[in-house]
């Protein structure tokens, strides 16, 4: 089973591709981060988004995508630029006919460590941890997304009924 994790921003979207054997070891294929600049036109920025994500998904022929939910701050500006960005992220997936499971930072964070309230370090080192790596994935959001994907694959082991989420 392989996923992909992402991590939605417009600047910067993290993405991880993670698969699980058939004696549930988890292995990390490849992750990294969609760049986009604050001064294109947020159209281009999307569109950067929405293409290199089509990309990642036409190399690794991910089964399903476990992407964040939104989770609302206190900057509205951020919360509508992480919506757009969310919007062409589902939209690949819809193109290439991949199911989209949504998780909120509170389950993945209870999931890796535990722990509702984790930290950012705390879940770097379980990503660290569940997939043997000698270091964390960088940039941060780049380790979300694959804590997204880890999150993913532990839950659906556990119950298979959560794919409906």
């Amino acid at each position: 089973m392989i996923t992909l994790g992402v991590d939605p921003g417009l600047s910067l979207t993290g993405w991880g591709v993670v698969n699980r054997a058939a004696n549930g070891s988890l292995a990390l294929i490849e992750y990294g981060c969609i760049k986009t600049k604050p001064d294109r036109p947020l159209a281009d920025r999307l569109e950067i988004i929405n293409s290199s994500l089509c990309e990642i998904i036409a190399k690794h022929a991910p089964q399903e995508m476990a992407i964040e939910e939104l989770f609302f701050s206190k900057e509205a500006r951020t919360v509508a630029a992480v919506c757009q960005a969310r919007g062409v992220i589902l939209l690949a997936a819809a193109k290439a006919k991949i199911p989209v499971i949504e998780y909120n930072p509170r389950h993945v964070k209870i999931s890796m460590t535990g722990y509702g309230s984790a930290d950012k370090n705390q879940i770097q080192q379980m990503v660290k941890a569940f997939l043997k790596l000698k270091e964390i994935p960088k940039p941060d959001d780049a380790a979300d997304a694959v804590a997204i994907a880890i999150c993913h694959l532990t839950t659906v082991k556990i119950s298979p009924a959560l794919r409906r989420m």
